[in-house]
């Protein structure tokens, strides 16, 4: 427990800008997805308290709302505004908004008919009740549901990061991904200190109002006014920040970040053009998803990936050359975006298991489980196994299936093989953790698993208004080899290298940027 702590304080002291920007970043995003639940449902509330019998249904809506998957939402989002902190906005605000419903319905309700009564006695009409009478008793259940809703938005802002918005999920999610406890608690406990500490904040106001009614309103107007101006200091830095040129993104993993700052150190080298790259992105769908509404022009896509997933094709060449062709092709074809020249490299799916059960049980290949498939626990990722030429096609091509397989995210699975929950999951083959965790990849001796060449999928508006980026992105045709990209991989993922520094050198030993 020592070594942890001290390991902690190790990545704090060299990691320190990276979890400001990002504690940053998750402040923001709470804070103006509760002031925008609270503008939202107050009212509403209110509203509700004066017309009962709507009430019903409006709380159940926004009810059923709160039980919507936030990973399903975050991803449908992303095809109707961008990725960013707007769908990460729009979901956590939908999450906050019944307990604050809730609650303002519930505290004006809950005051007492002889003091209604009262008022109205004294000359009082229906809205100088509600505002001198009913809402100052009733803000301290109004509180209630307002500390509510902000614990939730804190803990659910995590996942912002799977779409770009920020905040200090990018930390954890590198801390799951890379097995790292260190890293998944750099980011998880200043999460729970600043929900701690919201907490706290709106408890004492909560007691204010209670503690004197007669000036019930003003500590909220004084918390109110705060989170508004450490809202609106965002948007006015960034009305002094010049918008990139082009964007790139990345998917999940130590690899994608690397290739999209290859190609952002290309474009930059040789033209005048500004580059921001957005990685770890999440799953394939949530970048393509983004290449499609243009918030994403460029991001790092697998031959195999695209005739799998985005042309949904099921037959289709194991010729490295044909595939490429193919998935070129269709791409262009069916969406119009640009799939340029591939790398030298293939990242393909494999399965793998621990070095010493493999040598135990005698497996050098795939068909060699058979005998074992109602006894091994196996893991794989979602997108594995939902694709034709993953789990969903293994049966046909091999002839048998797994008794025991259990759904797992991408980021996890070195984790349950290294905690023995699994023995035998899906990989890339450049995958740095193969080597960390003495992996043997078995042998695809049936080709189920097409050739994965990397390349840059390019939208038609980046190509149309800077056309020489293709020229300068094609450099990478036919460069690195698998061993070369684990060594990339490995000193993201387990070094914990900058990807910009490791793609510079990468690029640098190969004679592409000077």
């Amino acid at each position: 427990m020592a070594n942890f702590w001290e390991s902690y304080v190790t990545l704090f002291q060299e990691r320190s800008d990276l979890l400001l920007n990002s504690f940053w970043e998750h402040v923001q995003l709470s804070l103006v997805s509760l002031l925008i639940a609270v503008a939202i449902a107050v009212p509403i509330g209110i509203l509700l308290t004066r017309y009962n019998r709507y009430s019903e249904w409006v709380i159940g809506v926004a009810a059923v709302l709160q039980t919507i998957p936030s990973l399903a939402l975050l991803g449908f989002l992303v095809l109707f505004v961008g990725i960013g902190t707007t769908p990460a906005i729009i979901a956590l605000t939908a999450y906050a908004l019944l307990p604050i419903l809730r609650n303002t319905y519930t505290g004006i309700k809950e005051v007492d008919a002889p003091i209604v009564e009262a008022a109205r006695g004294m000359g009082m009409n229906s809205y100088r009740s509600l505002i001198k009478v009913e809402l100052p008793l009733a803000m301290p259940t109004i509180m209630a549901g307002i500390r509510t809703s902000m614990v939730l938005i804190v803990g659910t802002a995590t996942l912002a990061a799977l779409v770009g918005g920020g905040g200090l999920g990018q930390i954890i999610m590198t801390g799951i991904q890379r097995t790292n406890n260190e890293y998944i608690v750099f980011g998880a406990l200043p999460a729970a200190l600043l929900a701690i500490a919201l907490d706290l904040i709106l408890r004492l106001t909560e007691r204010g109002s209670k503690k004197n009614k007669r000036a019930s309103y003003k500590p909220m107007v004084v918390v109110v006014a705060i989170a508004l101006v450490i809202v609106l200091i965002q948007p006015i830095v960034s009305a002094f920040q010049d918008e990139p040129d082009l964007v790139i993104g990345g998917k999940l993993g130590p690899e994608p970040p690397i290739l999209a700052n290859m190609y952002k150190h290309l474009i930059e080298a040789e033209t005048d053009l500004d580059v921001e790259v957005i990685s770890q992105l999440g799953a394939t769908s949530v970048n393509f998803n983004a290449l499609q509404v243009g918030d994403v022009d460029i991001y790092p896509e697998f031959s195999g990936t695209v005739l799998a997933d985005l042309l949904n094709r099921e037959d289709f060449s194991y010729d490295e050359e044909e595939s490429y062709q193919e998935a070129r092709d269709g791409i262009f074809e069916e969406y119009g975006f640009h799939f340029l020249e591939p790398m030298g490299f293939q990242n393909t799916y494999a399965l793998a298991m621990p070095r010493q059960l493999a040598e135990e049980y005698g497996v050098t290949t795939i068909s060699d489980l058979i005998p074992y498939a109602n006894e091994l626990s196996v893991g794989f990722t979602f997108e594995f196994i939902d694709r034709e030429d993953g789990y969903a096609g293994f049966e046909d091509v091999y002839g048998f299936s797994f008794a025991d397989v259990t759904s797992i995210d991408v980021s996890t699975r070195y984790q349950a093989i290294s905690n023995g929950s699994i023995v035998l999951s899906d990989v890339f083959s450049t995958d740095p953790q193969l080597v960390e965790y003495d992996m043997v990849v078995l042998e695809d001796d049936q080709d189920l698993f097409p050739p994965y060449q990397a390349a840059p999928l390019v939208n038609n508006f980046a190509l149309e208004n800077y056309p020489e980026i293709e020229d300068l992105l094609n450099q990478l045709a036919g460069v690195g080899t698998v061993e070369e990209i684990s060594e990339l991989n490995y000193r993201v993922d387990i070094e914990d290298e900058d990807p910009s520094d490791v793609a510079r050198d990468f690029l640098t030993e190969k004679g592409l940027l000077d």
